[in-house]
């Protein structure tokens, strides 16, 4: 048998020993490596999405909710604001770009956003099937809509009231597809979207009135009645225009969020307990590193005489030595091993939650490069562990234990 075999015999030989040690390892890193995936997903779809919005106008409230209504659609709109009094605002020469958004409706928990063609530029979004929209109530779905869903060109729909899927149906005005989007991996993958003139001809009782056509960049068609947006997502000639923002907040009736600033105070908030679990984490595979040292400085002392009687038969002490510290790096491997697996079931299961709620799709399951740096700090763990009492073997007198058992 090489030294290898024999490793392996000696921890089948302690069952329970060996499957405490292996067990708070695999824990260990099941925890740092789900915090690792979920980091890296969380943080790639916030930035993604936020990329290239400098600014969000939207009603007075909390501006953590409106960037996330807005630009995430994970949340409830703050209210709704003026059309003419944002574009009004949005005219300044410090702006690039404004794109409104008029938010309210869902069809089976997927939102129904009226905009215009700026905000499919905006995410790289092109049509793959069928055409964009240009009358009232044709929609264009995103590929997660059209797969959940089943949707497909030609079909058609009613929209319920509200974000909940179980709201009141417009049962009196249906939706028609007519074309289906590319895949971005961003937002627009999620959501149905429609001229803002489709949000105001459904709800024409409560904004007393219906326009007849849109205009792509203006939604000039609707001509009685206060016109109504939930938000724009603006865009800054220069860095100049962040100062645009306080005079907004001062002198108007409209709320300016910075979504930099708002999502950087978020990942700070949730950075305390993400923290605190990699502590834990950390915490409970030191904890495993000194089960290891127990378990081989208990199995050391109980084969003794196995081990002098390999030594007396020809076997060396730097093979003995290197059969212990195998046993270290074997439970280590293990722990590593299972930890990975366990954090992509984990993730899988939180992709699925995630995906029902809020139709984000977190499931990315390669190796990350610093789940390569956990290998390495599990294996100096598990050689750490096993070369303290693996030094043993040095120290041992081969006639003396021989002659005691």
């Amino acid at each position: 048998m090489n030294l290898f075999q024999i490793s392996w015999s000696n921890l089948r030989d302690k069952p329970l020993t060996s499957f405490l040690s292996g067990l708070l390892m695999t824990f260990g890193i099941t925890i740092i490596s789900l915090l690792l995936l979920l980091n890296k997903q969380l943080d790639n779809q916030f930035r993604k999405n936020i990329k290239g919005i400098d600014m969000v106008l939207g009603a007075k409230g909390s501006p953590l909710q409106l960037i996330l209504s807005s630009i995430y659609q994970i949340d409830s709109p703050t209210g709704n604001i003026s059309l003419d009094e944002a574009e009004r605002l949005t005219r300044n020469p410090m702006i690039k770009t404004a794109i409104p958004l008029a938010i309210g409706d869902n069809y089976r928990s997927f939102r129904i956003v009226g905009t215009n063609k700026k905000y499919l530029d905006h995410f790289g979004a092109t049509i793959t099937q069928g055409k964009l929209f240009q009358q009232n109530l044709e929609t264009v779905i995103g590929p997660r809509v059209a797969a959940v869903t089943g949707l497909k060109i030609g079909d058609t729909f009613a929209g319920s009231h509200g974000l909940d899927k179980d709201g009141e149906a417009h049962a009196g005005s249906l939706y028609k597809v007519v074309g289906i989007l590319n895949a971005t991996n961003t937002v627009a993958d999620q959501l149905i979207l429609t001229p803002i003139s489709s949000i105001w001809a459904i709800h024409e009782q409560e904004h007393e009135a219906t326009p007849a056509t849109v205009d792509e960049h203006t939604e000039e068609g609707h001509e009685k009645g206060p016109r109504e947006i939930t938000s724009m997502l603006v865009k800054f000639r220069n860095p100049m225009g962040m100062m645009l923002a306080r005079g907004i907040n001062s002198n108007s009736k409209l709320q300016a969020a910075l979504p930099n600033i708002e999502i950087n105070r978020l990942f700070s908030l949730l950075g305390v307990g993400v923290e605190t679990l990699r502590g834990l984490a950390i915490a409970i595979m030191l904890i495993s590193g000194i089960s290891v040292f127990v378990s081989l400085y208990n199995s050391l002392k109980e084969r003794r005489y196995e081990m002098a009687l390999m030594l007396s038969m020809g076997a060396t002490r730097a093979q003995l030595f290197g059969m212990l510290l195998l046993e270290g790096l074997v439970l280590a491997l293990i722990g590593f091993a299972l930890g990975i697996l366990f954090s992509r079931v984990g993730l899988w299961l939180f992709s699925s939650s995630v995906s029902d709620d809020y139709h984000y799709n977190l499931a990315a399951f390669g190796l990350l490069p610093e789940e390569w740096a956990l290998l390495g700090v599990a294996l100096l763990i598990g050689l750490l562990a096993a070369a303290l009492p693996a030094l043993g073997v040095y120290r041992m007198n081969i006639s003396q234990t021989l002659a005691e058992d």
